[in-house]
């Protein structure tokens, strides 16, 4: 399935998602925002309460929350739902809108060779 966006010079592959060993869940350390409502929504599929995902998984900066991450190695880290061996998301149906919207970022508007060594499935 291609997909596009109109404010986006290109397009993404989401079938090549398959092939891919998760780039965009696996880098350097960073930022997974989530919202208080996806908090909530998160915890209905893991069925937990919102207090032990909190506990568990997130991090609070300032009034911001972010998924958790585990060290890969030296370089690298990994969304804590990011399943290395099967190169997938373990909370896909329920993850957060930041994973949801990418590779549509503002970042990559300006910066496409960025996004194309991270990401192999952008098309021109």
């Amino acid at each position: 399935m291609i997909l596009e966006h109109k404010d986006y010079q290109y397009k993404f592959n989401a079938s090549a998602c398959s092939n891919c060993p998760g780039n965009c869940c696996i880098g350097e350390h960073g930022y997974i925002w989530i919202t208080v409502d996806e908090i909530e929504k998160l915890a209905a599929h893991l069925k937990l309460s919102v207090k032990d995902v909190l506990d568990k998984y997130i991090i609070k900066y300032g009034y911001r929350f972010s998924l958790t991450e585990y060290k890969i190695d030296d370089k690298n880290y990994a969304c804590i739902f990011f399943d290395l061996e099967k190169k997938q998301c373990s909370i896909y149906e329920a993850r957060p809108s930041q994973c949801r919207t990418f590779p549509f970022w503002e970042h990559f508007k300006d910066n496409i060779e960025e996004l194309k060594e991270e990401c192999p499935a952008i098309l021109d």
